[in-house]
């Protein structure tokens, strides 16, 4: 991918994060851009294609990158990629993302799809590392440990990602021992 066209993800990212995605819109991207629409277009053909590639962009970068980041030490014990693997998703990166795509999922079909594969993607990867490191119940651990990432940006306000952070190392050791 190019890198003025991934800019242009970057960006539709960053405007979909900061104010929803109804924000998400031509004028306001080529102003950030400093680009014209035409420029858009050259990359893009249409504001559908463009959200299309936009949630591709999303999976992308917020699941498939993370994951291919944390499997690039395979060496490692499967407990160990899974403090990786949390302590990379509560590292503080900005706007609440995730939020505004699960926004944007209860009112577009196609986003609704995107997220329900990130999230079956993220609960099965969880669960791979929690049957590699033992533990009894994988299916169950794995969902608890996504549900508290999910739940901690909901609230209000979200739950900073340090605390969430401390929660999890709070956990990891009670599950360890207990062999859930």
């Amino acid at each position: 991918m190019s890198t003025e066209r991934s800019a242009w993800l970057d960006q539709g990212l960053t405007l979909l994060a900061e104010q929803g995605a109804p924000a998400v819109t031509l004028d306001r991207l080529c102003e950030r851009m400093s680009m014209s629409k035409g420029a858009f277009y050259h990359h893009f053909g249409s504001m559908p294609k463009y959200r299309t590639r936009l949630l591709s962009h999303f999976e992308a970068e917020c699941t498939t990158a993370i994951i291919n980041g944390v499997e690039a030490s395979d060496t490692l014990p499967a407990r160990e990629r899974l403090a990786r693997l949390l302590a990379e998703v509560t590292k503080d990166a900005g706007p609440p993302l995730e939020i505004a795509m699960r926004a944007w999922a209860k009112q577009d079909p196609e986003a609704a799809r995107v997220q329900e594969r990130v999230d079956a993607t993220r609960i099965g990867y969880l669960r791979d590392l929690c049957e590699q490191a033992g533990h009894g119940r994988p299916d169950q651990v794995a969902k608890m440990l996504y549900l508290m990432l999910v739940g901690a940006e909901h609230l209000t306000p979200p739950l900073p990602k340090p605390e969430l952070r401390g929660m999890y190392e709070l956990l990891m050791p009670l599950l360890d021992r207990s062999a859930c």
